[in-house]
């Protein structure tokens, strides 16, 4: 391999490597090379292995828990409440397997099939070679349309164009040439060198490798992103803190009881079974279930809209984000270069695709002129718009189409006898056409270059001597200084053919035309709705920094008279380990990174993490695989995108559709919305079964509830409802609202208040009729408990319609008109009414016949907890103006 090869002359790169400039290695040499180097590849991520998947997916607090509660189920010999509570980890578990499979299925679709291959020197000989098998001192052929296939050093070079954007992030192809640099060239500036994994647009080279596999810029970068560090999601961190609540809890009531218990002189062993009977009661067993499905729906519903989610938990994340980083080049805008401004004569047009169509401005002489140079002084084919080839030739055949001329015809009309071609030390072409009796010459090129050689300029009234040079050096410089690239025309009319010296002499200058690479047409709409949604864009790209800026305004990210502040050029800023007040400040008010490096990119997402931000990042080259990686989401597109980018991303957009991520993250939010609407659902559920065994059994009451009924309740009155609140569609308005709190656990403290006011009215209800059971009606003990069984059955259904929040009406709501939660509601009454005709389940359940009357109590005692419950809360309201969940 060869240090900074771009500032060595290349007679010493071709020493050092002990190669041959014409011949190219010998095959001993080659063999020696493979053995020392190894094959050029780069170490990829590997795909996901599917017993990683499900190991995954067991490592979750909750199922430790539903672990230690059937491990305790078996030693108390209540083995089928372990089996139910194992198959409950199963069940999840394996939702959330084939969930994962199928995202990685999709994923090693989108990868690339087989090796490209490439044309090498060999012994004197050109043949062909898979890229993996090229090694340092190969002499490359390099054609239109070719992947380089490792870091070389260009020997030489014919109108050579490659496209960088997906390493450095350039928009434009870079013209290469091969005279040696200075030590310091960034490698934007090395235009001497091809680098693996880009792509040749036009012209052809001739290279000597001098990196391959992991030494690579590519490699280098990959490296990078396999270093970063992933971050845990932020569904994972808040589960994990409700888990840690829940054992607290769970160890709190279970010891508790048997204190308690022992003390009122129960038998010891009876109240540490009732201390796991109630341990098992407070964990919610249905919520990894329901929190699997949930994400998995939004899955599905995403993978519609051609969104691919790599893991379930990314769903959540995406709704969490409140910062997007967005690379520019293909996201934001085209991938195309297009015509933007146009000069001539006396006229400037700020954006030639809102020209009418119309003979006043085609007949103007200048114009029409410019016209006749972008179409005949042009390489590409008019049929081939879309093709390979040079970007700028591409833009004036199609701008060109659009104002209503017919290259076809315009070149069938003027045939061209005589082209000087491009190249980097002119930097102009001419060519050289009959018309009529009389030849024409026009000419295309840098203006720095192309004025040396004009004398006259065109304007309205005629051609006259060009002695405003200055003047229009100035206007070159504001069009490059808001980014765009700039395209020089001239033209001259001779009577005889000119020669190849003469084409160039006496020109007439027309005028410029600035080229941009466009912004998507639906990309400004979708940055309104991020803004009302409390989320954050900031483009983060290597671009120029004028261009940069000129896009963020027609997206809407900066205004049009913005602040210089909001614009960073990355390479002249260090972000640092820790930075001062000041420099936060001014990089959280940023809304541009210009000239950006992977490694800059990469601690910009460090920077908003560290500032207690979810970060979302999309990107799509190899430039961006670190931040990718790093970022609390990566999005990664599937078209346009590199292999590297893809792989390093949680979500994959198959359409490249930025507004596809919009529809991701209201998916995301109103997944997290369902999680936290049906996690209180379960544990003021869960709690009013704590609460009434509890205080039963504090009070010597008959008790409620057993184990066996404790695990039906948890695993079907309790489950179906919160899945039925887990499928919910969300409110309407719910991209209008700030994201979530980062650090905010997924239960806040007006959660808190609604599980205890539910739980408590659950427990009234049940308490109640156990009370009016056994000291009013005095019933037997097992009556008591089938009425008390019945009426947590229903008062846990009722309790659904607790959820919705007090400025929504109690009959029609999100809850209400979810269809779902009625279909849950009468799955759970008939799976209960089941259980009682299916005599073996009723014996394990331990239910009894029960009359009509009774039946009746326990109707009116649960309808109560709902009435008692709503009561609170609106009193609540009446007197303080808010409610718990308010």
């Amino acid at each position: 391999m060869v240090e900074k090869p771009f500032a060595i002359s290349l007679d010493k790169v071709v020493a050092s490597l002990d190669s041959h400039a014409e011949l190219g290695l010998d095959r001993e040499v080659i063999q020696e090379r493979m053995n020392q180097y190894g094959p050029n590849q780069i170490p990829q991520y590997a795909p996901k292995k599917r017993w990683r998947i499900l190991t995954d997916q067991l490592l979750n607090p909750i199922l430790y828990i539903l672990f230690a509660a059937s491990i305790l189920a078996f030693i108390f010999n209540d083995i089928l409440e372990g089996i139910a509570i194992l198959i409950v980890i199963l069940i999840s578990a394996g939702i959330g397997f084939f969930m994962e499979l199928q995202a990685v299925r999709s994923l090693e679709e989108l990868r690339k099939m087989g090796q490209s291959k490439i044309f090498v020197i060999r012994s004197g000989k050109s043949i062909q070679i898979k890229s993996f098998e090229v090694v340092p001192g190969d002499i490359v052929l390099l054609r239109t349309g070719d992947i380089v296939p490792a870091d070389a050093r260009l020997m030489a070079v014919d109108n050579l164009l490659v496209k960088e954007s997906a390493l450095t992030g350039e928009s434009v192809p870079v013209t290469k040439q091969t005279r040696t640099l200075p030590q310091h060239s960034p490698i934007t500036d090395q235009h001497n060198m091809v680098f693996r994994g880009t792509m040749v647009t036009a012209g052809s080279g001739k290279a000597i490798v001098t990196a391959t596999a992991k030494h690579t810029q590519l490699g280098h970068i990959q490296q990078l992103g396999i270093d970063a560090i992933e971050e845990r999601t932020p569904l994972e961190k808040k589960l994990n803190q409700l888990s840690r609540w829940l054992i607290w809890l769970t160890l709190f009531f279970a010891i508790f009881v048997i204190i308690v218990g022992y003390i009122r002189g129960n038998d010891f062993l009876l109240m540490v079974e009732t201390g796991v009977a109630l341990a098992v009661a407070a964990i919610p067993e249905g919520l990894p279930i329901v929190a699997t499905i949930a994400l998995a729906q939004g899955m599905l519903r995403l993978s519609k809209r051609q969104v691919i989610i790599k893991e379930l938990e990314a769903v959540q994340t995406l709704g969490a984000t409140d910062i997007i980083c967005t690379d520019k080049t293909g996201t934001l805008t085209e991938d195309r270069m297009k015509v933007h401004a146009i000069l001539y004569g006396d006229e400037s047009v700020d954006d030639a695709y809102s020209i009418e169509v119309s003979s006043s401005v085609k007949e103007h002489p200048v114009f029409n002129k410019m016209m006749l140079a972008g179409v005949l002084c042009n390489n590409e084919d008019p049929n081939a718009i879309k093709g390979q080839g040079d970007s700028i030739e591409l833009s004036l055949m199609e701008f060109a189409k659009y104002l209503g001329y017919n290259p076809v015809s315009i070149k069938e009309n003027n045939p061209e006898l005589l082209e000087l071609p491009f190249d980097a030390t002119r930097k102009f072409m001419a060519t050289a056409h009959s018309h009529g009796e009389r030849f024409h010459v026009y000419t295309k090129g840098a203006f720095e270059s192309l004025i040396i050689h004009c004398d006259f300029i065109m304007n309205a009234t005629g051609i006259i001597s060009f002695d405003t040079k200055s003047e229009w050096h100035a206007k070159v410089n504001t069009l490059a200084d808001q980014g765009l690239r700039t395209l020089a025309f001239a033209y001259k009319e001779t009577q005889k053919l000119p020669t190849s010296k003469s084409i160039i002499e006496g020109l007439t200058f027309l005028g410029i035309i600035g080229f941009l690479d466009p912004a998507r047409n639906d990309v400004k709409a979708t940055i309104d709705i991020y803004k009302k949604a409390g989320i954050k864009v900031v483009m983060v790209t290597g671009d120029h920094p004028g261009t940069s800026k000129k896009i963020a305004q027609e997206v809407g990210l900066l205004e049009m008279d913005a602040s210089p502040d909001k614009v960073i050029i990355a390479k002249d800023f260090v972000i640092g380990d820790n930075p001062d007040a000041t420099v936060i400040k001014r990089l959280l008010n940023a809304s541009v990174f210009a000239r950006v490096t992977p490694e800059q990119k990469l601690d910009i997402v460090k920077f908003y993490q560290k500032n207690n931000h979810i970060v979302g990042m999309i990107g799509d080259g190899i430039n961006d695989v670190p931040a990718l990686k790093k970022a609390d989401i990566g999005i990664a597109m599937g078209i346009r995108g590199t292999e590297a980018a893809r792989e390093a991303a949680d979500v994959i957009l198959k359409n490249d559709g930025f507004t596809a991520i919009e529809l991701a993250i209201r998916q995301g939010r109103v997944i997290f919305e369902n999680i936290r609407q049906f996690v209180v659902y379960l544990l003021s559920c869960n709690l009013a079964e704590i609460l009434s065994v509890g205080i039963a059994a504090s009070l010597n009451f008959p008790s409620p509830l057993l184990p066996m009924q404790i695990l039906f309740l948890n695993l079907i009155t309790d489950v179906f409802p919160a899945l039925a609140l887990g499928l919910g569609k969300g409110e309407k308005d719910i991209m209008e609202r700030p994201p979530n709190n980062p650090k905010a656990p997924i239960i806040n403290r007006k959660d808190w208040y609604n599980i205890i006011l539910y739980g408590l009215c659950i427990s009234l209800a049940v308490l109640g009729i156990v009370a009016y059971a056994y000291l009013v009606l005095e019933l037997p003990t097992e009556t008591i408990n089938n009425m008390a069984f019945y009426t947590l059955v229903m008062a846990q259904l009722f309790n659904v319609f607790n959820l919705p929040k007090h400025t929504e009406s109690f009959w029609i709501n999100e809850v209400t008109t979810n269809i779902w939660v009625w279909g849950a509601i009468v799955l759970s009454l008939g799976i209960t009414f089941g259980a009682y005709l299916i005599t073996p389940v009723a014996e394990a359940l331990s239910l009894d016949p029960v009359s009509m009357h009774q039946l009746i109590l326990v109707i009116l005692f649960a309808l109560g907890s709902l009435v008692l419950a709503q009561l609170t809360k609106r009193s609540i309201k009446y007197c303080f103006g808010k409610t718990p969940n308010g």
